[in-house]
């Protein structure tokens, strides 16, 4: 993966954007920045269900019990809205996901608001995924 924005350089960039066009267009230079997945990580148990849009998340946890992402979709603002939903959750442990706030992060961006419903349902689909998943590693540690 190409070097993602971290959280405050994100919120930095979006203000900086005139317009949602704008933003939409930023939201889709994030989503090519990602790496596409191989075949293989293109299996069901990476995929997300919920989302109108193929989407696969992969969450494999390092030595250090903190968990790397990868991501990809067919639709680019999908795929934009993974890099968001990565940069939110990169490098945490299973636990810091749990609890991280992400509702306050997308409010930030103002984004739901500019999102179609079908969208943010997806946008949600992907958080629910990856806190049970999340839950899984954390279980699969004790």
């Amino acid at each position: 993966m190409s070097a993602l924005p971290d959280e405050n350089k994100l919120l930095r960039n979006f203000s900086r954007c005139q317009n949602w066009e704008e933003r939409y267009l930023y939201l889709i230079e994030l989503g090519e920045k990602l790496l596409p997945l191989s075949d293989q990580q293109k299996q069901v148990k990476n995929q997300v269900s919920g989302c109108q849009s193929q989407v696969w998340i992969v969450m494999q946890p390092d030595s250090n019990g903190r968990i790397q992402f990868a991501g990809d979709s067919d639709a680019a603002i999908v795929k934009g809205l993974i890099a968001l939903v990565i940069i939110i959750f990169q490098n945490k442990t299973g636990q810091q996901i749990l609890t991280t706030d992400s509702k306050t992060f997308f409010q930030k961006l103002s984004l739901e608001q500019h999102l179609t419903p079908s969208r943010s349902q997806g946008l949600h689909a992907m958080i629910r995924t990856i806190h049970q998943r999340a839950e899984k590693i954390i279980q699969s540690s004790t």
